[in-house]
C-alpha cells in the first residue's frame, strides 16, 4: 500500500512540474517580448535575507534501503558511529522451496558473498567507492533469531513494518557464530571462485569484483546438515514465510579496533550477493555428483542499527539551542541519524512584502524576470579544519518539508546522470567547491523556478530542509520517527555517513560567508 501511495504522489508532482513549466514558460515568453520591445533595459541583483537553523533528527527508517553501509566512522566533528546490518535470507529461484538434497547429501562448505561498489581502473584493478577510514574492524557474523516481520502487527490494514536506527534489540537475539575476524578491512582485489574438480580438489571457475566474501563456520560440526538436508520435505523449507521463521536471517556485528575502523557500502541487491551452501551427493550408482549449491539470497527485510556516540554532544546542543527567529551562526549537517537544517526563506512577512513589490507591479503582473535564484552555503573551514578530504560530503539537497519533494528546480534539472550520481543534477545543487588544498568553500542551490511560483502562482511560502545526501538522484522517502518535520528523508540522506558545518543566517555571520538569498533579475528601464 506505500509503495502505491508514493507512486500516485510521484504522479502528482510530476503533473505539477509540467503545468508548472508551462505555466512559466508562458511568462516567460510574455515577459522576454515586452524586454526585448523595450530598447532599455539592465540586469541586476537583490540579496534577501533568510532564517536558517538547526534540527536534530528522530530515529530514521533503516529498512527498504537500496544499500547498507557496516562498519565504524569516526568523525572529527561528531564523533564515532558503528553501523550494524541485519538481514533476512530467502532461496534463489534455481533452488526453490522444498529442495531435493538427493542421496545421501555431504556438506562441503558455505560462502557468503556480498559485493562492494567499486570501480576497474584496469585490467583486474579495482577502486572501492563509498569506503571510509583506513583501520581495521572486529566483525562477526551471526544466525540472528531476530524475526524481521513483513507488517505492523499495530494495525488490521496491511501496512509494512518499519524498522529504525535505533533499533537495538537484534543483539539480543544472537544465534550461532557463522563468521568472526578480528581484523577485518576490505579486500580491492578481485575474489576467486573455486568448485571441486572431479577428483575433489578445488579449482578456480570464476572471478568476481571486490567483495566480502568468506566462508562460514560449520557450528558444532554439523549446522547447515541440521538445517538444511535434515529438514527435507519438511514444512521448515517448504514455503517463504516458513523459511524466513525458520532460518531469521543473518546479522552483521561490528566493532571499532583500537578505537578506530572503517565502513563500507554493501550492495546486497547485486545478482552476485548470496549466501551459497556447496555439498555432494550420490547419484542412483553410487558415484558422487560434486558441486551442488543451495543458493540464498538477500532481498527479502535488511535494516541497519545505528550507534551514535553518546558522549558527543555538538548536534543536541545545536538542536536545543536553535535560533528559529534570526537563525544560528553555524548549520551543523549529518547523514544518517544525524541532523539538518530548516531553512526559512521569508520568516518574516515584511521581508516576503517586500520582494513582492520588488518583482509585481500594481497589477500583479511580474516586472522584473528573475534569471536565476540561489542559495550560496559557504563551509566553516575553522569547524572543519580537522576533516580530512574525503570526509566532506560531494552533495547537499534542498527539499519541501511539507510535501517531502524536493523543490521544483529538482525536476526542472535535466543534467540527470543515473551512472555517476556524483555529477548529477548539477544545475539544481552544485558540487561541493574546493579550494587548492582540496577543502571544502561552498555549495549552491538554485531555486529560481521555486521563487517564480512563489511570485507567479502565490505559492505558499513553505519551509525547505538542507540535506546531505551519497545519492541525488535517490529521492524515495525513509520515515522518519515520532517527527513532525520532516515525516521523512530522501534514502540518500540516510545512507550518508559523513558530517560538515556550514555558516548559518545570523547576522554575526560575516556577510561574505553569511548564506542569504540571492536573485539576478532583468528588469526594463523605464
Amino acid at each position: 500500500m506505500k509503495r502505491k501511495i508514493e507512486a500516485f504522489k510521484y504522479l502528482g508532482v510530476l503533473a505539477f512540474v509540467l503545468f508548472t513549466f508551462f505555466a512559466c514558460e508562458n511568462d516567460y515568453n510574455s515577459l522576454e517580448s515586452d524586454i526585448q520591445g523595450i530598447e532599455n533595459f539592465y540586469t541586476d541583483s537583490d540579496v534577501f535575507p533568510i532564517v536558517a537553523y538547526n534540527k536534530k533528527l528522530n530515529p530514521v527508517q533503516t529498512n527498504g534501503l537500496p544499500s547498507s553501509f557496516l562498519g565504524v566512522y569516526t568523525d572529527p566533528i561528531y564523533g564515532q558511529t558503528v553501523t550494524n546490518i541485519i538481514t533476512q535470507a530467502f532461496p534463489s529461484s534455481s533452488s526453490g522451496y522444498d529442495p531435493d538434497f538427493g542421496i545421501n547429501p555431504e556438506f562441503k562448505q558455505a560462502y557468503l558473498t556480498i559485493p562492494y561498489y567499486s570501480e576497474e581502473i584496469s585490467d583486474e584493478i579495482y577502486k572501492l567507492d563509498s569506503l571510509y577510514g583506513d583501520s581495521p574492524v572486529k566483525l562477526t557474523i551471526y544466525r540472528t533469531n531476530y524475526f524481521l516481520r513483513d507488517y505492523s502487527p499495530d494495525t488490521d490494514d496491511l501496512v509494512a513494518q518499519l524498522y529504525y536506527s535505533n533499533n537495538h534489540d537484534y543483539d539480543n537475539y544472537l544465534g550461532e557464530i557463522l563468521y568472526e575476524e578480528d581484523e577485518f578491512y576490505p579486500s580491492n582485489s578481485y575474489q576467486i571462485i573455486e568448485e571441486e574438480d572431479e577428483d575433489g580438489q578445488l579449482e578456480e571457475v570464476d572471478r568476481i569484483a571486490p567483495a566480502l566474501r568468506v566462508p562460514l563456520l560449520n557450528p558444532g560440526g554439523n549446522f547447515w546438515e541440521s538445517l538444511l538436508f535434515d529438514k527435507q520435505g519438511m514444512p521448515e523449507l517448504s514455503n517463504a514465510n516458513n523459511f524466513k521463521d525458520y532460518f531469521r536471517g543473518l546479522y552483521f556485528k561490528v566493532e571499532p579496533v583500537n578505537g578506530e575502523g572503517n565502513t563500507i557500502m554493501l550492495n546486497f541487491l547485486s545478482s552476485v550477493a548470496n549466501l551459497t551452501v556447496y555439498y555432494n551427493n550420490e547419484d542412483e550408482d553410487g558415484e558422487i555428483v560434486r558441486n551442488n549449491k543451495f543458493i540464498m539470497g538477500f532481498r527479502g527485510n535488511r535494516a541497519n542499527a545505528i550507534y551514535n556516540d553518546p558522549t558527543n554532544t555538538v548536534i543536541d546542543d545545536a538542536d536545543n539551542n536553535a535560533d528559529v527567529v534570526n537563525g544560528d551562526q553555524n548549520l551543523y549537517l549529518k547523514g544518517g541519524e544525524g541532523s539538518i537544517a530548516v531553512v526559512n526563506l521569508f520568516e518574516d512577512p515584511d521581508v516576503l512584502e517586500e520582494f513582492k513589490l520588488l518583482y509585481k507591479d500594481n497589477d500583479g503582473n511580474p516586472s522584473r524576470l528573475i534569471n536565476e535564484a540561489n542559495l550560496i552555503f559557504y563551509v566553516d573551514q575553522a569547524a572543519t579544519i580537522n576533516n580530512l578530504e574525503d570526509q566532506e560530503p560531494n552533495r547537499v539537497i534542498l527539499y519541501d518539508m511539507k510535501n517531502n519533494i524536493p523543490i521544483v528546480d529538482f525536476f526542472f534539472d535535466l543534467t540527470t546522470n543515473t551512472v555517476d550520481p556524483i555529477n548529477s543534477k548539477l544545475n539544481y545543487s552544485s558540487i561541493l567547491e574546493r579550494d587548492a588544498s582540496g577543502k571544502g568553500v561552498k555549495y549552491k542551490i538554485r531555486l529560481t523556478e521555486h521563487m517564480n511560483n512563489i511570485l507567479l502562482k502565490d505559492s505558499t511560502n513553505f519551509e525547505l530542509g538542507l540535506y546531505l545526501t551519497t545519492n541525488i538522484n535517490e529521492i524515495s522517502n525513509s520515515d522518519v520517527l515520532n517527527l513532525e518535520k520532516p515525516e521523512g528523508l530522501p534514502m540518500g540522506t540516510v545512507l550518508s555517513p559523513k558530517g560538515t558545518v556550514l555558516h548559518g543566517s545570523n547576522l554575526n555571520v560575516p556577510e561574505n560567508k553569511r548564506v542569504q538569498l540571492e536573485i539576478y533579475y532583468t528588469e526594463p528601464d523605464n
